[in-house]
C-alpha cells in the first residue's frame, strides 16, 4: 500500500490502519483466505512501510520548516510595513502639528513667548531637515512612493524648495557621461520627465526649475570654456564654435518643448538661451566683419603673391595714371602698354574661397543675428563681399586687362582682354547666384533688399564700363591687325595683272589670311561671351570688318580680270561673314558683293545694274565712286551714266 499524506486525514484510527495494512498484504490476514497467513512476510512488510513512513515524516517536516520560514519572513516584512506605515503616519501628524504651531507662533507677541517661539522654530527646522534627508535617501533608494509621501508632507513647509533643489541636484549625478552635453541633457530631462510628474504635485514647475539649473550651470559652463578659449586667439575658430555651440542649443531647446514647462515656456526658454549667449552675441558681427575682412585681404594677398605679382596702384592720380585712363579710353599713343604674358589675373579658387568663407558668414549671420539686425548685418557681409571680389579682384583685373590691351596699330597683337571677359562672367555668374540663393532671403521682406539691388546694379554698371571699353579696343585692335594683314599682303598688282589672260587664283592672299584671322576671332569671341553679348559683340566687330573692306578696295583701280578677282575676295569675305550668324553683316556683305559687280559690268548695262534690287536704294555717289574705280572709266565715258 502506497504511503502518503492522504492515508493520515483526519479523522484517524492507528488500529484501522494497521488491520487495512495488514489486510492488504498477501498471507497477513487474520482470517485466511486464499493464502495461508504468513508471519515472516508480515514483518517485511511492516518494516518497509515504517521506512516509507519515516521517509514521509522528514518530507513532511521539510515542508513544514519551510512554510514556517516563509511565514516568519512574511510576518516581518509585514511589521515593518507597519511600522513604515506608523511611522509615515507619525511624521504626517508630526508635521501636521509643527505646521499648525508655527503658524500660531507667528501670532504670539515675541517679548512674553519668545521661548515657546524659539522651541517650536527649533522643532520647526528639525522636523523640515529629517524630512529633506528622508527625501534624499528615498531617492537614492528609487523608492518613489516613498519621495511622493514625503514630498507631499514638504509642500507646506519652507524647505519644500530646498526638496526641489536637491531632487534637481541628485538627478544630475552620473547624467553628464558622455562628450556630447547636449545630447546628455536630453536624455535626462526625458528620464526626469517621466519621473517627476509621480513625485511632485507641480511636475512642470520642478521640470522648469530643472532645466533652468541645467543651463544657468552646465550649459553656460560649457559655452563659457568652448568660447573664451579661442575668443581672441582663433577667431575663425571662435565664430565657428558659436555658430555650432548656439545652433545645438536651440536645438535643444526645441526638444525641451514637448515637456509641460508652464504656460509660456518658449518664451522662458528664449531667456534662457539669451542668458547664456547675450554678451558673445552682441559683438558677433563685429567680429565676423572683421574676421571677413582680414580673411578676405589674406586670400587675395596669397594669390598675387603666387603669381609673383606685386598689385598696381589703381586711380592714384599720378600723371602715368592719368596717361593710362587717357589711353584706355582712347586709341591715342601714348607709350607701350603692360606685357602680362597672358595672365588675366582671375583665379576661380579664389573666387571660390571668398565665396565660401562669404556663404558661412551668411549662415553664421541667419543664426545669430537678432531678427531686427539681420538685414543690416547680411548687407554688411555683403559689402565685404563686394569690395573683396568685385573691387580688389574682378575690377582690378579689368583695369590691369586694360593695360594690357595693345594699341591699335599694333604688330600681331596678342589679344587677352577676352580671355578675362569670359573669367570675369563666371565669376559674376557665382556671385550673382550667392546674392539670389543666400543674401535674397535674408533682407527680402525689408527696406534694405533696395539698398543691396543698388548696390549689385551700380557694381555691374561699373564693370559694364570697363568691359565695353575693353571689347571696343580690342575690336579696334582686331580691325588695326586685319588693316595691317592687308597693308603687307594686297599688292596693287592683284586687280591689275599684267596678264589678263593668265590669272589662275581665285581669291587674293590677303583675303586669304584675312578671313582667317577673322575666324579665329569670331570664335574667340563666342567663347569668351555668352548669350545676347555674343551676337552684340560680333554684330560690332562684322560692322567694322565690313567698313575696312569696303574702304580698303577704293584705294585701288580695277582692269576687268582685276575686278572679277575683287568680286572673288568679296565672295570669301562674306562667306568668311556668315560664320558671324549676324543677318545684318551678312546683308552688308551682300551689298558689298552687288557693288563690286559693278568693276566687270559692260558699259552698257550699268544703268540697268544699278537699278537692281539690292543696289537701288544706295546712294548715288557711292555708286559713281566705285564705277570710278575701273581702269576703262575714262575711256568708256562711264561718268555719263551718272550725270
Amino acid at each position: 500500500m502506497a504511503t502518503t499524506a492522504q492515508l493520515f486525514e483526519e479523522p484517524f484510527d492507528a488500529d484501522e490502519y494497521i488491520e487495512r495494512l495488514a489486510w492488504r498484504t498477501p498471507g497477513g490476514g487474520s482470517k485466511g483466505g486464499a493464502e495461508a497467513f504468513d508471519p515472516k512476510r508480515l514483518l517485511e512488510e511492516f518494516k518497509n512501510h515504517i521506512e516509507e513512513l519515516k521517509q514521509l515524516d522528514e518530507k513532511i517536516q521539510r515542508r513544514v520548516e519551510k512554510l514556517e520560514h516563509q511565514c516568519h519572513r512574511e510576518a516581518k516584512e509585514f511589521a515593518h510595513k507597519v511600522q513604515d506605515l506608523q511611522r509615515s503616519n507619525q511624521i504626517k501628524e508630526a508635521a501636521d502639528i509643527i505646521q499648525k504651531l508655527h503658524l500660531i507662533a507667528q501670532e504670539l507677541p515675541f517679548d512674553r513667548f519668545a521661548d515657546v517661539k524659539a522651541k517650536i522654530a527649533s522643532k520647526y527646522h528639525d522636523l523640515e531637515r529629517q524630512l529633506i534627508q528622508e527625501f534624499t535617501a528615498a531617492q537614492r533608494r528609487g523608492e518613489i512612493g516613498r519621495m511622493r509621501e514625503v514630498a507631499a508632507v514638504l509642500l507646506h513647509f519652507k524647505g519644500y524648495a530646498h526638496c526641489v533643489d536637491v531632487y534637481i541636484k541628485q538627478c544630475q549625478e552620473g547624467a553628464y557621461m558622455r562628450n556630447d552635453v547636449f545630447e546628455d541633457t536630453a536624455v535626462l530631462c526625458q528620464r526626469v520627465n517621466k519621473q517627476v510628474g509621480e513625485v511632485f504635485s507641480s511636475p512642470e514647475t520642478v521640470m522648469a526649475k530643472l532645466i533652468q539649473n541645467i543651463f544657468e550651470n552646465k550649459l553656460q559652463a560649457h559655452v563659457k570654456g568652448k568660447l573664451d578659449e579661442t575668443r581672441h586667439s582663433d577667431v575663425e575658430q571662435y565664430l565657428k564654435n558659436l555658430y555650432d555651440l548656439y545652433t545645438k542649443t536651440t536645438a535643444l531647446a526645441t526638444k525641451l518643448t514637448e515637456f509641460n514647462l508652464g504656460s509660456d515656456k518658449h518664451t522662458f526658454l528664449s531667456k534662457l538661451i539669451k542668458s547664456i549667449f547675450s554678451t558673445y552675441l552682441e559683438s558677433y558681427i563685429d567680429m565676423e566683419r572683421e574676421y571677413l575682412r582680414n580673411r578676405g585681404a589674406m586670400i587675395l594677398q596669397r594669390y598675387y603673391d603666387s603669381k609673383n605679382h606685386q598689385k598696381r596702384p589703381i586711380g592714384t592720380g599720378s600723371i602715368q595714371e592719368l596717361k593710362e585712363r587717357i589711353r584706355q579710353r582712347t586709341n591715342l599713343p601714348l607709350g607701350p602698354s603692360i606685357d602680362t604674358h597672358g595672365e588675366t589675373f582671375l583665379s576661380p579658387e579664389l573666387v571660390v574661397n571668398l565665396l565660401q568663407e562669404t556663404r558661412h558668414a551668411f549662415e553664421r549671420c541667419h543664426k545669430l543675428s537678432d531678427p531686427s539686425d539681420l538685414p543690416k548685418n547680411a548687407f554688411s557681409i555683403f559689402l565685404l563681399l563686394v569690395e573683396h571680389l568685385c573691387v580688389d579682384h574682378i575690377d582690378y583685373a579689368l583695369e590691369i586687362g586694360l593695360s594690357a590691351i595693345p594699341s591699335a596699330d599694333a604688330k600681331n597683337a596678342n589679344l587677352y582682354f577676352l580671355d578675362v571677359v569670359q573669367q570675369a562672367n563666371s565669376i559674376f555668374h557665382l556671385f550673382d547666384k550667392q546674392f539670389n540663393d543666400q543674401l535674397m532671403p535674408l533682407i527680402s521682406s525689408s527696406p534694405k533688399l533696395a539698398e543691396c539691388l543698388h548696390k549689385k546694379k551700380e557694381v555691374i554698371e561699373q564693370m559694364e564700363v570697363k568691359l565695353d571699353t575693353g571689347i571696343d579696343r580690342t575690336l579696334n585692335c582686331m580691325v588695326g591687325q586685319m588693316k595691317h594683314i592687308l597693308a603687307t599682303e594686297q599688292k596693287k598688282t592683284d586687280f591689275r595683272p599684267e596678264d589678263e589672260n593668265n590669272v589662275m587664283i581665285q581669291y587674293t592672299t590677303a583675303c586669304s589670311k584675312v578671313c582667317a584671322y577673322v575666324s579665329r576671332q569670331v570664335e574667340h569671341v563666342r567663347k569668351s561671351m555668352d548669350g545676347k553679348n555674343v551676337d552684340t559683340v560680333l554684330t560690332e566687330l562684322g560692322v567694322r570688318f565690313h567698313r575696312l573692306i569696303h574702304e580698303h578696295l577704293q584705294q585701288y583701280s580695277y582692269s576687268s580680270m582685276g575686278g572679277m578677282l575683287a568680286i572673288c575676295d568679296v565672295a570669301e569675305y562674306r562667306r568668311c561673314a556668315k560664320d558671324f550668324r549676324v543677318p545684318l553683316v551678312l546683308q552688308l556683305f551682300d551689298t558689298l558683293h552687288a557693288l563690286c559687280n559693278l568693276l566687270v559690268v559692260a558699259p552698257d548695262n550699268l544703268k540697268q545694274v544699278c537699278s537692281g534690287e539690292q543696289l537701288t536704294n544706295l546712294d548715288r555717289n557711292l555708286l559713281h565712286a566705285f564705277v570710278q574705280l575701273r581702269v576703262d572709266y575714262r575711256s568708256a565715258r562711264l561718268g555719263r551714266h551718272f550725270s
